[in-house]
């Protein structure tokens, strides 16, 4: 977890208005299709490096695995970096639900072509189709926004970082118990089709996720765009104008609205620590994994598909558990702006577990319950790392002038987070392969460059406002 931007938000201050009731299908359908991204996202982390190995891309040396694994990692957010908003807009004229059917069927098609790739150039092609067609992750805030109202948007916002956690937690061990079935279950998976495709089980159980998904999303779930809904008969009154076309007045005016108007420090400020927390989050994510799958010569820890997917959904699980029950009291206690502060100040040490690992296992040759301690302290301060992202939410939020530009302000923050998003796995991951080629720093010049940038993101949470202000207009 992939873990991410949606953290839930915490209002200000408690409206006095009776909450209205969430609409529990819709939104419980709409929580089935956020699943997609996670998974499609994180399913072929435990074993993307050693795939590349066993392509031979790399010509046996194993500290190279780290270019291929990168670019792969980070194409999916290039191609959605380029696509989300494009498609933000198309929904706006087609409405919500086609364009998540395109974006879970394209993120069907395209793990199972992952599935079935043989060759690196194949493997591109099919991770760049995901991130084109999957432009979800914008239209579902969206449609979230318009299945709420004020006195309950952030309980419907709430939802989503648990369910990110649960795709979190299913993706990696999906990937990791499922790959090569052929040596885990020989009886059962005796045909030469899983010699050859060893790691197509996983991404076939994903794809199937995926089609039970879009099922339900065909059959039950309602359109939120009002252009698009059947106009309820109690509504219409001859000769008054309706809030629908005053509503389709201003959102008219706004896209109108150059978006070179709202780069103001006041907005810009938040957005940019979100591309920061955002870059240096995916790259921690990226790490993981592969220094878990590193050889223990080249200062790693040799585990295999199975034993990674299993730490992963670890750290998903526990993540999802300490933000649903935890986050919103300690962000009242320190404060959004503390917190924040705090918890990015905890990446540092959580790089610093990655050359202890690795001076673990070269002084006393080989991997024991010291590392599975190791392991466990990095979790804790991953968990604790994660909070900055519900921090960077509410400030993101907050920095919006007026609420007609919520969505602009929103999708700004969306793009920019996805550019770091497609940026970091292949530098960072470049890196560690480079660190470990020709021993910078003893294999660990990796971990300074990125504590240096956390450095930075610190500097810049520095600059954020001290309190969330509240926006009623």
């Amino acid at each position: 977890m992939i873990a991410n931007e949606t953290t839930p938000l915490i209002p200000p201050r408690r409206l006095k208005k009776p909450k209205t009731p969430l609409p529990k299908l819709q939104i419980g359908i709409l929580m089935m299709m956020q699943l997609a991204e996670p998974i499609a996202l994180t399913s072929i982390f435990p074993y993307i490096n050693q795939l590349i190995r066993e392509l031979g891309i790399t010509g046996g040396n194993d500290a190279a695995v780290g270019y291929y694994a990168g670019i792969i990692e980070s194409l999916f957010f290039v191609a959605q970096a380029l696509t989300v908003l494009k498609w933000s807009r198309v929904s706006d004229r087609v409405g919500r639900k086609p364009v998540l059917l395109v974006g879970l069927s394209g993120a069907c098609i395209s793990i199972l072509c992952f599935g079935l790739s043989t060759t690196f150039w194949s493997l591109v092609i099919s991770r760049c189709m995901c991130g084109v067609l999957n432009g979800n992750v914008g239209v579902m805030k969206t449609m979230m926004a318009e299945l709420t109202d004020s006195t309950n948007m952030a309980q419907g916002f709430a939802l989503i970082p648990i369910v990110w956690s649960i795709g979190f937690c299913l993706g990696p061990l999906m990937g990791g118990t499922l790959a090569r079935p052929q040596d885990h279950w020989p009886a059962l998976f005796a045909n030469p089709f899983w010699g050859k495709y060893p790691y197509f089980l996983p991404c076939a159980v994903a794809a199937c996720l995926f089609v039970v998904v879009i099922l339900v999303q065909s059959l039950f779930l309602e359109e939120t765009l009002s252009t698009k809904r059947r106009p309820k008969l109690a509504s219409t009154t001859l000769g008054v104008s309706s809030d629908a076309d005053r509503e389709a007045l201003a959102k008219k005016s706004m896209a109108d609205m150059p978006l070179r108007s709202l780069l103001t420090p006041s907005i810009v400020i938040p957005i940019a620590n979100f591309a920061m927390l955002a870059f240096l989050d995916v790259s921690l994510r990226a790490l993981m994994p592969l220094f878990m799958s590193t050889p223990t010569y080249l200062g790693g820890l040799g585990f295999s598909p199975s034993t990674i997917g299993s730490w992963l959904a670890v750290l998903g699980i526990v993540d999802g558990i300490f933000q649903a029950l935890f986050f919103a009291k300690i962000v009242n206690w320190l404060g959004p702006k503390c917190l924040f502060c705090v918890s990015v100040s905890l990446f540092a040490p959580a790089m610093v577990m990655f050359p202890i690992m690795s001076w673990l296992v070269h002084t006393r040759g080989v991997v024991d319950h010291t590392i599975t301690f190791s392991l466990l302290v990095q979790l804790v301060l991953t968990v604790i790392w994660d909070m900055a992202f519900g921090t960077v939410f509410l400030f993101v939020t907050a920095s919006a002038p007026t609420k007609n530009v919520l969505g602009a302000i929103n999708g700004l923050g969306q793009t920019s987070a996805s550019v770091a998003r497609a940026i970091g796995p292949a530098l960072a991951t470049s890196l560690f392969a480079l660190s470990k080629e020709h021993n910078l720093l003893s294999g660990n010049a990796v971990y300074v460059v990125l504590i240096v940038m956390a450095g930075a993101l610190r500097w810049l949470g520095s600059q954020l406002p001290d309190e969330v202000q509240d926006r009623d207009e």
